[in-house]
């Protein structure tokens, strides 16, 4: 099938690469013609894993295409995906729509009789019915179809997404876009017997949004009951985990730790709110997710502080983990940005490591000396501040971290270490949702241990560890 993928972003590309990985012919289109000509030399502008040699294998098998040319792009495509950016219109929350509209105007000349237009950009409930307007406007009616096909990629894990999903929703409106895409999806997924939900294009719309903030809210859930157990002198983990094995609530996105960021569901709980105040409709846990997941992330400024004796004055803290989670350079929304600007507002000297995003970091950051190497940053620093669960920083050796600092103090937002291997090693542990009382092991306090444990093999059945690919975002 000959596809075109309007738009080369996350979403974008790899979309086309992994269509191309099944055989079909693909084009991606971008007017960023700096972009098309790095993409054609085998550079790809995003770090994901994997991405890279997949769209080297397809660009060199013919099968993958770059252009900025959009007529070029769709000749002969049956399915067009739009693909472009959604961020939110700034001072609004809302999406911003005006790349989507703008491409829709320029497909309605150059598609091709009966091509079936799918919108696999993130959009507010309706966009489709204006996209079918515009197009309208210039094609006559029954010509072509518009669908809507939501994305569930988690960045770092992007491609497994894409290949082995979870599901995959489709919005239609007429029969000629259902056989279309439950034919382009189900000839790679049958064998794999993925759930397809066809259903309304305004219903295919809402689901993104809905899945992405009950996400965010079981995120903000577990962290503020992290919170009450460092006051009632319980574990977050162990309570994550009895709560989760109930296979109605299930273990991911359980993870505390310093509030949800990204691409995702920052923008997306924003846009859904703002839909709902549109149609007269309260959404107060969505709400309530939003105003506490913001105030989370300055919050745990607080808990440097503290655990540095409430006066960070001229103290140089390192910082582990940029990016807003790991096996991403993506700097949007990510928790480490608020606290250390509140940090430095506090008076405290900021040092930072990222293994992929430190020159994304630039662009956001100021005033932080950046290093590439963990033990370097961390040299003389007054306290070490886990916030990014990369595996490069989960397997540091602490003594060798310890012998460069100045003040032996670890503070895991991400509870990457286990608390009583790092004291051993000398540093003074500051977690989350660990108790602030007095610390009980839990392997002796009861008859048997195992009652408490779950094997290192069951965890990975669970998927315990891995929650959505090792962090609690999915975008």
């Amino acid at each position: 099938m000959k596809i075109a993928v309007i738009g080369t972003g996350y979403v974008g590309l790899v979309s086309g690469a992994c269509f191309s990985g099944w055989g079909h012919d693909v084009v991606c289109m971008d007017k960023n013609a700096q972009k098309i000509a790095s993409l054609e030399r085998g550079v790809v502008p995003i770090y994901e894993p994997g991405l890279d040699e997949l769209v080297e294998r397809n660009f060199a098998a013919g099968r993958l295409r770059f252009t900025c040319d959009l007529a070029d792009a769709v000749r002969g495509a049956s399915v067009v995906f739009i693909a472009v950016g959604t961020p939110p219109r700034a001072g609004h929350g809302d999406a911003d729509l005006s790349f989507v509209y703008m491409a829709a105007r320029e497909l309605a000349s150059l598609i091709e009789d009966n091509a079936v237009i799918v919108i696999k950009s993130t959009v507010p409930v309706g966009t489709g019915d204006i996209v079918q307007k515009i197009i309208g406007s210039v094609r006559k009616a029954g010509s072509f179809s518009v669908a809507s096909n939501p994305e569930f990629l988690r960045e770092g894990v992007a491609i497994r997404d894409f290949l082995e999903p979870d599901r995959v929703v489709i919005g239609i409106e007429d029969d000629r876009a259902r056989d279309v895409l439950t034919k382009l999806y189900g000839a790679s997924l049958d064998l794999r017997r993925t759930p397809i939900v066809v259903t309304q294009r305004r219903t295919s719309e809402l689901i993104k949004y809905a899945a992405n903030a009950f996400l965010a809210t079981k995120i903000t859930f577990i962290n503020e009951l992290a919170d009450l157990c460092e006051q009632v002198g319980s574990d977050v983990s162990h309570l994550a985990l009895g709560v989760g094995l109930d296979k109605r609530i299930g273990t991911s996105f359980l993870n505390a730790g310093p509030g949800y960021g990204g691409s995702c569901f920052p923008k997306d709980t924003m846009a859904l709110l703002r839909t709902a105040q549109d149609h007269g409709v309260a959404l107060r846990i969505v709400e309530e997710t939003v105003t506490a997941n913001e105030a989370r992330k300055r919050r745990m400024a607080l808990k440097v502080v503290d655990a540095l004796g409430g006066d960070v004055e001229d103290l140089t803290i390192a910082i582990l983990g940029l990016t807003f989670k790991p096996d991403t350079d993506d700097m949007r929304e990510a928790p480490s940005v608020p606290l250390i600007e509140t940090l430095q507002r506090f008076g405290a000297r900021i040092r930072a490591y990222d293994p992929a995003g430190i020159e994304n970091a630039r662009q956001v950051l100021s005033d932080v000396e950046l290093h590439r190497d963990p033990y370097e940053c961390a040299r003389d620093a007054d306290a070490v501040v886990v916030v990014t669960e990369w595996d490069d920083i989960r397997h540091l050796d602490l003594a060798s971290l310890k012998a460069v600092m100045r003040q032996k103090i670890l503070v895991d937002l991400r509870n990457a270490f286990e608390p009583g291997a790092a004291e051993r090693t000398g540093f003074r542990v500051s977690g989350i949702g660990r108790p602030t009382v007095a610390r009980h092991d839990v392997t002796t306090a009861t008859p048997s241990s195992a009652a408490l444990h779950v094997s290192a093999a069951r965890k990975t059945d669970l998927a315990y560890f891995e929650m959505a690919g090792g962090s609690n975002d999915n975008s």
